[in-house]
């Protein structure tokens, strides 16, 4: 399984990934660049930017949930 399958399904069971995650899981860097992957095979992603990463609660950080 790629790692865009690995997160997709990921995204599928839990409805978000951080960029934490996506390391931590599947050994993942670019996280991003993932998720633009996705987007052009016509998966609904919204980026949300939050104040806090839920991985590390004393940094910015960002989160992609899936809307299909």
């Amino acid at each position: 399984m790629t790692a865009t399958e690995q997160i997709l399904a990921h995204m599928h069971k839990l409805g978000r990934i951080t960029p934490a995650e996506a390391f931590e899981r599947y050994g993942c860097y670019r996280l991003a660049a993932r998720i633009f992957d996705l987007r052009c095979q016509g998966h609904q992603i919204t980026t949300v930017r939050m104040k806090n990463d839920p991985d590390n609660q004393n940094a910015p950080g960002t989160c992609y949930v899936l809307r299909d």
